[in-house]
């Protein structure tokens, strides 16, 4: 059975509800499109301050994406430890770090050809 076809907007913006509802910090959208083998559309990178509150950003946005879009994602890693969970969309990839693992991986800077958006829900 074929997956329904998630408008990535839609997704995105779900996306950015769940962190906010839990209270993630600095969130960024890294548009990948233009750059060459990626493995996806698009990075959202947030952090969190602690173990419990990286799981309950990864948790909100799981609950708000399957709630909208019927909608769960492809993998998830890193729950075991909570210092940094990728939940993999397919086209979306989230990041959600503890600040300090943030700050040692740079993601932003590993992708710095991306066109990065700064997030500031309301």
């Amino acid at each position: 059975m074929a997956k329904k076809q998630v408008n990535i907007d839609e997704l995105i913006s779900l996306i950015i509800k769940g962190i906010d509802d839990v209270k993630g910090e600095n969130i960024q959208l890294l548009d990948l499109r233009e750059i060459e083998n990626t493995v996806c559309d698009y990075f959202i990178i947030c952090s969190g301050n602690s173990n419990t509150q990286v799981n309950a950003i990864s948790g909100s946005v799981q609950k708000v994406v399957s709630k909208e879009l019927k909608d769960k994602p492809w993998h998830i890693e890193g729950q075991t430890n909570s210092e940094w969970v990728l939940m993999d969309y397919v086209n979306v990839v989230v990041h959600i770090f503890q600040k300090h693992v943030r700050d040692y991986y740079d993601i932003e800077s590993l992708w710095g050809d991306a066109k990065i958006t700064e997030i500031n829900p309301v």
